[in-house]
């Protein structure tokens, strides 16, 4: 066997395959032959790897969240149409990851918009999958410290790049700077390049999000994530759509 087969080898999954199908090391091994073969869970393993700096656990606040408890089943008496939206994108969780399909939600402060993207995330950890959560604020302070380091820009969006899907919370509630639109979109456009998912909220009205976040960014939100899912109650914008802006 090589010394990347061996070293795989080494740092094997102590919770097995996610497939059930290797010891968790990534490889079906062929004692007969003292051959190995890469299994379908290696490249989840490569990612969980690469991405092990990244925030990846759900905030304290959000770890029992459920559609079966508050306060989501709060939400479904407001926005049941919502609600289903989510339930039918968890369903097929590991399809629409695999695909690159991602949400993102528009609403007020205490709509409900971050319980749902976070029920998303758990969904997919849950799965097996890598995740990273983030607030748009912190990732960009990331984003400023990476930069004083030699290829550190580069090597955390590479990163954000691998994680299965990449948790954006509060778009647009950075003040709007060259400097923030320009890292917006390196990160936005390089999952959009790469097929990779992205759950999303902000508060920003429809018309805002061009003016604040970009019109590329927005393009490539709309790409990957689809409609703008609005929770702003039972009447108020449902149905609301974003329109795709040209690239």
């Amino acid at each position: 066997m090589s010394a990347e087969t061996l070293t795989l080898l080494a740092s094997r999954n102590p919770d097995g395959c996610p497939l059930g199908q290797c010891d968790g090391s990534g490889f079906l091994i062929d004692e007969e032959t003292n051959t190995a073969s890469d299994c379908r869970c290696r490249s989840r393993i490569i990612a969980k790897a690469r991405v092990k700096s990244l925030e990846g656990r759900i905030p304290r606040k959000y770890q029992g969240v459920s559609f079966e408890r508050p306060p989501v089943t709060d939400i479904s008496r407001t926005a049941p149409h919502q609600i289903e939206m989510v339930r039918r994108y968890t369903r097929r969780i590991e399809r629409n990851l695999d695909e690159g399909k991602g949400l993102w939600f528009q609403g007020d402060i205490g709509t409900g918009k971050t319980t749902l993207a976070m029920l998303v995330s758990k969904t997919a950890l849950d799965a097996g999958r890598s995740v990273a959560i983030y607030s748009l604020p912190r990732l960009l302070n990331l984003l400023r410290e990476a930069i004083d380091s030699p290829d550190g820009k580069l090597d955390l969006i590479d990163r954000l790049t691998a994680v299965d899907l990449l948790h954006i919370d509060d778009l647009g509630a950075e003040n709007r700077t060259d400097w923030v639109l320009e890292q917006l979109y390196s990160i936005v456009n390089a999952r959009y390049e790469a097929e990779k998912a992205i759950i999303a909220t902000t508060n920003l009205m429809p018309d805002e999000l061009s003016e604040r976040l970009g019109a590329r960014t927005v393009s490539r939100l709309v790409q990957i994530c689809g409609d703008l899912i609005p929770l702003c109650g039972a009447d108020e914008r449902r149905g609301l759509r974003v329109p795709a802006q040209a690239s």
